[in-house]
Order: structure tokens, then C-alpha cells, then sequence
């Protein structure tokens, strides 16, 4: 076994404890990864993710319209629907597949690698639909269901907030349509006692700084940050939505 080969295996492990899950053919996993650009130009006998992702995107959308009837048995269909959208739109799910480090991991052609496509929201969405698919084929739905819940946990929040985006969301939907780099936020500063810590982020886009932010907490000051870049990039006070 190559180092790549055995760097991809450990990845994989990896991931599969992130999940929940250990898949019963290491073929599952490799192919959930794989993206049709590596598929296309390895040569290898390889075949790529885009069927586990038809699957997936069907076991995700359907896991998150069961999870809001239930939790939210005061909104209406149009509400759902919207809430839906918030949580299962590609920026949503490439921000859960980053949490999952799985830009590190997806096996890219050169083409696609050259072009940033390790951070691309399309890729990782598609690439974390894929393993829900392939957990599926593997496992079957119940199982699948645990694990996109597991996934999108923090995605469930108040109603409010899947309705409208907080500014980090509305930040990295801004920038992909503008075809930017997305958001990076970096912490330049953290200081104070333990009981009155102050935090100051940046926001970055490729090598453009777009904002700063401070608060009391990291997530506060990363809130702040994204709310400053998104008044630097044009958006009014009124379209700029509470976390």
C-alpha cells in the first residue's frame, strides 16, 4: 500500500468515527469520495460518487423535512419548506462537510484540484450527500437517518434562524455567488481574564481581508466580523440578519 493509499484509508477512518458508522466494504466509503474528475483521469478502475449522491440528497432532504414537522408543529408549509431550504442548500451542507474536513480528503482530479476544488461549497455538499447515500445502500434508512442527524445537528436551530441565515451563512452564499473564495476567519486576538475575555476575527477571501469583528466570545466576534464584511461587499442594514 502506497503512503497516499494509506493516508486515504486513515481518512477514512477518520470520517467513519465523525459518522457513527463503520461501512461493511471499504468500496462504499472510497466511492462516496471520489469525485468524478479523479474517476475521469486516474485511470484506475474507479468509480465516482454521483450515485451515492442521487441517493443521498433523497435520504437528507427527506431526514430534515421529518425533523421540522416534528420539532416546529406551528409552521406552516410554506415556513417548512423554507426552513427545509436553509438546511439542506449547498452553503449549509458544505459548512457541515468542513466540519467533517472532508475538503482533505475527497480525491479530486488535477483539474478540479488546480481550481480550488477542495473548497468549493458544490464539491463538499455533494461529496456529504454521498456519504449519507452510501450509508444508506449500506445500512439502510434508519441508519442513514441517525447519521444525517448526527451530521446536521446544529443546522436545527430557531425557527427564525432557518427562515433567515445568520450573516456567516449569508457571507459564504455572497461570496459563491460572486464566485470568491469562501469566508476564512481567523482569530487575532484573545485577551483578558477568564471572566472578561475579548476576542477580535477577521474575515478573509482568498488573500482580501473583508472584515473585522469583536465580542465577548469567539462566536460573537466571528458574528461581528461577517456582519462588517457583508456591509463592506454591499448589503444593507435591513438584509443583514441576526445570528
Amino acid at each position: 500500500m502506497s503512503l497516499e493509499e494509506e493516508r486515504f484509508r486513515q481518512g477514512v477512518v477518520r470520517v467513519e468515527a465523525a459518522l457513527g458508522y463503520r461501512f461493511s466494504d471499504v468500496a462504499f466509503p472510497s466511492q462516496a469520495l471520489t469525485h468524478r474528475s479523479f474517476a475521469n483521469e486516474s485511470g484506475l478502475a474507479v468509480s465516482d460518487n454521483e450515485r451515492f449522491e442521487f441517493l443521498g440528497d433523497a435520504v437528507v432532504e427527506l431526514v430534515v423535512s421529518e425533523k421540522l414537522f416534528r420539532l416546529y408543529p406551528e409552521m406552516s408549509e410554506g415556513e417548512l419548506t423554507r426552513a427545509r431550504s436553509a438546511v439542506v442548500r449547498t452553503s449549509s451542507l458544505a459548512l457541515a462537510a468542513r466540519e467533517l474536513d472532508l475538503g482533505s480528503l475527497v480525491r479530486l482530479g488535477r483539474g478540479e484540484e488546480a481550481t480550488g476544488g477542495r473548497d468549493k461549497d458544490s464539491v463538499l455538499a455533494n461529496t456529504l450527500e454521498a456519504l449519507v447515500g452510501a450509508v444508506f445502500f449500506d445500512a439502510g434508512f434508519a441508519v442513514a437517518e441517525t447519521v444525517a442527524h448526527r451530521l446536521l445537528a446544529s443546522r436545527f436551530a430557531e425557527p427564525e434562524a432557518l427562515v433567515q441565515p445568520a450573516p456567516k451563512n449569508q457571507l459564504q452564499e455572497m461570496l459563491q455567488a460572486r464566485r470568491r473564495p469562501g469566508p476564512r476567519y481567523v482569530t487575532v486576538e484573545s485577551a483578558g481574564p477568564d471572566h472578561a475575555l475579548h476576542f477580535v476575527v477577521e474575515v478573509h477571501s482568498g488573500d482580501l481581508l473583508l472584515g473585522r469583528g469583536e465580542g465577548s466570545s469567539k462566536k460573537d466576534a466571528t458574528t461581528a466580523a461577517a456582519r462588517a464584511a457583508l456591509v463592506l461587499l454591499g448589503a444593507t442594514p435591513e438584509e443583514i440578519h441576526k445570528p
